[in-house]
């Protein structure tokens, strides 16, 4: 990794070798020779690495660390009241002289990563950099994976009566620290109303752990909990600590809670009443502040009746219940989630920003969404890969053509046996019928009637089986 290093020592000699080593590395080098001028350089010139002496004039490197410490600090908005800029706080390798190990200790414990002690090795200051470099890049890999995380989920779309409705429950909710459950098909977004519990409570800067109870076996699942000690099993050559004792101070969503064996319901309920646990293979019991959100798409009801779900675990999360509508029931909001997902889709691909068609609008919020709003995204990530211009049309879709239906009379219609998608096919070709028979078969007249496009109406047509065209009148036998 090539980065920008500040080198911070009045002493010129220590200062031209280290340049020359670094350049040779293949880094970029700032300098100052003293604490306040390297101040300054970390606001103007956001190095990535500090090499700082703690012994300079001026402004010692303890104070340095100190002032960096505050300034990050005060990095959620304040810095603009003092007239800084907002920049990330450089790691910090302090060099100290032999036999001042103490205050190498303090520097550390204000936030330096490493130090040197003087006189140093070529090759020492090679390891230690190349060692905080790689910290820095992984540091920053798992920011920018946190950040998309944020911007993914950060952005809840709908403004109907439903959503908001679950919205006001969702703030309240964040308000307190009750467990919450979030009910819900597969596709309704059950992750983006945890994380907004989570980002509007106050454990927000705190972490957000994810549990998937339906990926893993259960003594997977359990370790994937709770953690484990050293020999707890073959393998446990180390004590790890599992998602609930990482999320200390944060929140765990339990992603689909129904599907968690019974014994481990049992371990959890203890975690929810008591806040505290046992790693696998452990004895001591870990203490933790951890606030719950779980999800799922089955009927908790159901599972306690066949006995493979706890009621009392049932009663500890539906202390707040939120239910997701699926999108068949939020019609009103899949425009409007369409264009949001058009306008991320192409900032992701780096493509053209298109727009939907009417007929291609009207033809989503006419789909029932078996798979809802996961369903939708998918499907205008599609479109925009097939889109060449910068219109999408239905064709672009690619959505499941519906299955052929012949004409009913509204006699048909009324048959208490048709299913929901079966009666609303049928419904569709009897009132495109009438339509056609009240214009005389005119196609453009009866498309004004119904408010369609004179093209939809005729792929309506099509894909409803139906001609278009009068019935041939019946013949005579001879």
């Amino acid at each position: 990794m090539q980065a920008k290093i500040l080198i911070v020592d009045d002493d010129p000699d220590i200062m031209n070798g280290l340049k020359k080593r670094l350049h040779w590395l293949g880094h970029e080098v700032l300098t100052a020779t003293d604490g306040t001028l390297a101040l300054d350089q970390t606001l103007k010139e956001a190095p990535d690495l500090m090499l700082l002496d703690l012994e300079m004039p001026r402004l010692s490197g303890l104070d340095v660390l100190k002032e960096l410490a505050e300034r990050q600090s005060l990095a959620d908005g304040q810095l603009q009241e003092r007239g800084m800029s907002q920049t990330k706080s450089p790691a910090v390798i302090v060099m100290t002289a032999f036999g001042t190990i103490n205050r190498a200790v303090e520097a550390m414990r204000l936030g330096a990563i490493d130090f040197l002690t003087k006189p140093f090795e070529v090759d020492q200051l090679t390891v230690i950099i190349d060692k905080a470099l790689k910290t820095l890049a992984l540091s920053r890999r798992v920011e920018i994976m946190m950040t998309d995380a944020d911007q993914r989920y950060s952005t809840i779309v709908g403004k109907g009566s439903k959503m908001n409705a679950v919205l006001e429950t969702t703030r309240q909710a964040a308000a307190s620290n009750v467990t919450v459950l979030v009910l819900g098909e597969t596709g309704t977004g059950k992750e983006v109303i945890a994380r907004a519990i989570h980002r509007w409570s106050d454990r927000a800067s705190k972490p957000f752990m994810i549990v998937n109870c339906a990926a893993l076996p259960e003594h997977l699942l359990e370790n994937e909990l709770f953690g484990h000690e050293k020999g707890a099993f073959t393998g446990a050559v180390r004590r790890d600590m599992g998602k609930i004792e990482a999320a200390d101070g944060g929140t765990v969503f339990l992603d689909e809670i129904g599907d968690m064996p019974l014994g481990l319901q049992t371990r959890l309920l203890r975690v929810l009443q008591e806040q505290e646990f046992q790693r696998v293979g452990g004895h001591h019991n870990v203490r933790v502040n951890v606030r719950f959100v779980a999800a799922t798409n089955k009927d908790l009801r159901k599972k306690i009746q066949d006995g493979s779900f706890r009621e009392d675990l049932f009663f500890r999360l539906n202390v707040v219940p939120i239910c997701m509508p699926p999108l068949r029931e939020r019609r009103e909001d899949i425009s409007e989630l369409a264009d949001y997902f058009v306008n991320s889709s192409s900032r992701m691909s780096n493509k053209r920003r298109a727009i939907l068609g009417k007929e291609a609008r009207a033809t989503l919020t006419t789909y029932d969404w078996p798979g809802n709003v996961r369903e939708l995204e998918n499907v205008i990530a599609r479109a925009l890969v097939l889109c060449d211009g910068d219109l999408i049309t239905e064709d672009h879709l690619g959505l499941p053509l519906a299955d052929v239906v012949s004409p009913v009379t509204a006699g048909q219609f009324d048959s208490p046996g048709l299913r929901y998608h079966e009666a609303m096919k049928t419904y569709s070709c009897k009132v495109i019928t009438d339509a056609l028979r009240k214009t005389g078969w005119n196609q453009t007249k009866a498309a004004d009637i119904l408010g369609l496009q004179r093209t939809y109406l005729t792929k309506l047509l099509r894909r409803r089986g139906l001609s278009g065209r009068p019935p041939m009148p019946p013949t005579d036998c001879v």
